[in-house]
């Protein structure tokens, strides 16, 4: 399953890199890119919620397989509707909604398969290789997208990333994958609100959530900005391949973050790791705000990715290791919404704040919130407190 999401993965970040470039030549709009951003990442924010419920409830073979199909299905649109010399705007938004209506469908339910296919032993290595192999196709994928978007131009790249959500399913199907576990006496809103009371009752989970929304909603934005970033600061053509190496750049960074909270930080404290490396990023994020030539971009890239994925790796892993089975569903729904739901509307944002003042005051303000998270944030647990006198 790892193998096979990888490979689908590498197809996603190809499409992504060309959807961003083909959004920006299509319209020359930041905005426009940014709503692109809002249809594959919003429906994260709305849906999650009930795909964390059927994660629970239903057979998540099947529903992990029919989401790669419709997300297969769509793509081979998309890659239909973006030929020619006149797309339509609307359509290409559309088919990018309902790939991104098979991305919350499937991204809650593969997160609570995760653990269950390892011993508890080796979930912060299951976790951290998850968050690299995600961040690897960040290298990869670009890399592949950026050599092929001047040859097979976008449609095409959209048409190779449908063909890749063959290799998901493909490896899926073989796998043993452990049916939910019965809920008792949870029916209707109860079933649906699991995941929230589950969240209000632990301030440990709770914390890594709002944590994790507050960093994608005001510090992630560049993510889908990053066509804009290249053309307007760093004065790239986005269609050429220092775009792809600025990219992979920045997915290499990320990949090793991953990497290292499952390696080098596997017995380190997670909720001191989570802050260090959230202000780091802050710093990151402000130096890719304040350059303006492509010679440095590469370097910062690539930190800011690190740092990035450290934070969220650690976050991940630390919420993982303490959920029940019972509940694991619905809460990584929650997870997912924060993580990438939130994403969307900054993105959104920042493209409204870019049109009226500059890409680089977006990551400023990004760096800002992620400095003040870093100062004020708590996701451990309280230590135990001295134990009591035979006086007390």
């Amino acid at each position: 399953m790892w193998a096979g999401s990888f490979a689908s993965n590498i197809g996603t970040w190809m499409q992504n890199i060309a959807l961003g470039v083909f959004g920006y030549e299509l319209t020359h709009s930041a905005f426009y890119v940014a709503l692109l951003g809002f249809a594959q990442l919003g429906p994260l924010l709305l849906l999650s919620i009930f795909s964390g419920v059927l994660a629970d409830s239903v057979d998540r073979k099947v529903l992990l397989i029919v989401a790669q199909a419709e997300q297969m299905v769509m793509s081979f649109a998309l890659a239909w509707f973006a030929r020619g010399p006149h797309p339509s705007q609307t359509a290409v938004f559309l088919c990018v909604l309902a790939i991104g209506v098979g991305s919350a469908l499937n991204g809650p339910v593969f997160s609570a398969v995760l653990p269950i296919l390892v011993t508890r032993r080796d979930l912060p290595g299951a976790v951290s290789l998850q968050s690299a192999q995600l961040n690897l196709s960040r290298v990869i994928g670009p890399a592949i997208g950026g050599l092929l978007l001047p040859v097979v131009h976008a449609p095409g790249v959209f048409a190779i990333n449908a063909v890749t959500y063959l290799f998901a399913i493909f490896t899926i199907v073989p796998v043993d994958i452990p049916r939910p576990y019965p809920d008792v006496g949870e029916r209707g809103l109860r079933r649906l609100a699991a995941g929230f009371v589950a969240a209000r009752a632990d301030p440990l989970v709770r914390r890594c959530l709002l944590t994790m929304a507050t960093m994608s909603l005001f510090s992630l934005p560049f993510v889908g900005l990053m066509p804009v970033i290249a053309a307007e600061r760093l004065h790239m053509n986005p269609s050429g391949v220092a775009f792809g190496i600025l990219y992979a750049c920045f997915g290499l960074g990320a990949a090793c973050g991953a990497v290292s909270i499952g390696t080098i930080f596997v017995t380190a404290n997670r909720a001191r790791v989570c802050r260090i490396s959230l202000a780091l990023f802050a710093v990151a994020l402000a130096a890719f705000g304040r350059i303006n030539s492509a010679a440095p971009g590469f370097p910062v890239a690539f930190f800011v990715g690190l740092f990035y994925f450290a934070t969220v790796t650690a976050l991940s892993t630390y919420l993982q290791e303490n959920l029940s089975d019972t509940v694991r569903g619905r809460v990584m729904a929650l997870w997912i919404m924060a993580f990438g739901g939130t994403v969307p509307l900054g993105v959104l944002a920042g493209g409204w704040l870019a049109r009226r003042t500059t890409i680089g005051t977006v990551l400023l303000v990004g760096a800002a919130v992620a400095a003040l998270l870093a100062l004020f944030t708590r996701v451990g647990r309280p230590e135990p407190g001295p134990a009591p006198t035979s006086g007390d």
